[in-house]
């Protein structure tokens, strides 16, 4: 299996070369060169493995040049009850009837980036040993708040590595600034940016392709490389817990083996519902893919009209891990459904970085809607749908997933379809308890982070993860902010080239 570039198909390298490198180097995004397929026997037999074995399998289709054992050295040190709070790794709850939550988020930092970050760090050091790169790898990383800390947590004193995490300064929650910003780690470094993420993924693209800060990096002993979701290797993590959780959903008998199922995602990057994606083409029996934003709703109307218009109020919302208006992951979709038309992709993606907008043929508009729904969800609602679960169902969703679920909503209101589905619930609800305790409670008194932790602990029954509770005491590391034109600097100053 060779991995192409969204932006010069010429361009073949193995898997190891596309992990390692993150991005190609024209800016493109590998992807691999064909969809592996998965037969519903194989997703049968996964019934009875562990989570650990049935990512194994899924793998083992994508990586072909890794051999089985650096495969399983990988899967059986990230997926173990050691990082994960739950043999399951991946819990699915029955909210109500035919409708699943996947609680992607009992990993280390209680969001659904542990399923992929606590891998990567085994696939990008084995790659880096398979390649013979005798060099330091510097790990750049934008964050609307959970993949920062996610990736922190998964390079902390990593060997071989240094990672650098960049957030908009007022864009995230206060509990994913204090878990960024107490970070153990002595190969790590945090930095506020005085903007958005969009910001903060603008300026780390323009690093990576910086052909001055790459001969610095040379010449210094470093390269770099990614772990946010422009790396095959934080993706293909993803594509597994939507085959895991068919193969458990046939194994529980609450679905029939052949019987299709839809997927709901809240999503700003378009990584989390990109994956799903690949998931169906492999085979797994996927419906509709339900893509849910909150009032960053660039995602919604590009499926609508076929149009992408970042030209638009930027909304600080309580959802702000979507707070997004440049989706990544959507240049691999299109480059896909494009037939691999790389010329397209460089033509539409050029008119975004100039004019910030881009319109698709009608192919791509036919196929959007044929395979897609987009919905979109304001904060009000947000938190009213977090009320209205926690009072029928005594079930407590983030802010994050209640979107889905509103989405989900009017998706069978406006469809009448009743399929059965499941939503990615992708964050614990303890990491922004601030407005899921002001949707229970109606409003929230001025009181400390942890007395609100500790309330919503009292309402919804659910154990505080240990992992937030311990973060109350620890010393804060990082402080302070820069511009977003200065983080080429505060890169090269941290390297000290």
């Amino acid at each position: 299996m060779f991995y192409k570039s969204t932006r010069d198909s010429s361009i073949s390298v193995d898997s190891a070369t596309a992990i390692s490198q993150g991005i190609s180097a024209e800016g493109g995004l590998f992807l691999p060169s064909e969809i592996p397929s998965i037969t519903l026997d194989e997703i049968k037999a996964m019934a009875d493995m562990s989570y650990a074995d049935r990512a194994f399998n899924v793998f083992k289709k994508y990586l072909t040049d890794f051999t089985d054992a650096e495969i399983h050295y990988c899967t059986d040190n990230a997926y173990t009850t050691k990082n994960f709070d739950t043999e399951n790794i991946a819990e699915i709850a029955h909210l109500f009837d035919g409708t699943y939550m996947l609680e992607l988020w009992h990993g280390p930092t209680c969001a659904f980036k542990d399923m992929a970050l606590q891998i990567l760090p085994y696939f990008l050091t084995t790659s880096i040993k398979k390649l013979n790169v005798d060099k330091k790898v510097v790990i750049l990383v934008a964050t609307s708040g959970d993949t920062g800390k996610a990736a922190l947590e998964g390079f902390k004193d990593v060997e071989g590595t240094q990672i650098m995490v960049f957030y908009p300064e007022d864009g995230v929650s206060p509990m994913q600034k204090r878990q960024m910003t107490t970070q153990e780690g002595g190969n790590v470094g945090v930095c506020a940016i005085k903007g958005n993420f969009d910001d903060c993924q603008n300026g780390v693209k323009a690093i990576f392709t910086d052909s001055e800060v790459k001969e610095k990096l040379s010449s210094g002993g470093y390269m770099f490389s990614s772990a946010n979701s422009i790396n095959w290797g934080r993706l293909v993590p993803q594509i597994v817990y939507y085959v895991s959780s068919y193969a458990t959903l046939v194994a529980d008998g609450q679905i029939e083996l052949g019987e299709k199922i839809n997927i709901v995602v809240p999503t700003g990057n378009f990584g989390n519902i990109l994956a799903g994606y690949y998931a169906k083409k492999m085979g797994v029996p996927i419906g509709k893919l339900i893509c849910a934003s909150n009032v960053n709703k660039v995602l919604t109307d590009f499926i609508d009209t076929g149009i992408y218009d970042k030209n638009r109020e930027f909304y600080a919302t309580c959802s702000p891990s979507m707070d997004i208006l440049i989706s990544s992951n959507l240049e691999r979709l299109l480059y896909l459904v494009t037939g691999e038309d790389d010329s397209l992709i460089r033509d539409w993606f050029s008119q975004l970085s100039t004019n910030g907008r881009y319109e698709v043929n009608d192919t791509v508009k036919q196929v959007m809607k044929e395979e897609f729904f987009g919905g979109f969800c304001n904060d009000v609602d947000t938190k009213k749908t977090i009320k209205d679960i926690y009072d029928k169902y005594g079930y407590t969703c983030d802010t994050h997933t209640a979107v889905a679920v509103k989405v989900y909503q009017d998706y069978k209101a406006q469809t009448g379809d009743t399929t059965k589905t499941i939503i990615a619930s992708t964050a614990s609800p303890y990491k922004f308890s601030a407005s899921v305790l002001e949707a229970i409670d109606g409003k929230v008194s001025n009181i400390d982070e942890y007395d609100m932790v500790n309330i919503l602990n009292e309402r919804s029954n659910m154990s505080i993860p240990k992992s937030l509770a311990e973060l109350k005491d620890k010393e804060r590391r990082f402080s302070g902010s820069i511009e977003k034109t200065d983080m080429k600097s505060f890169v090269l100053e941290n390297l000290g080239l």
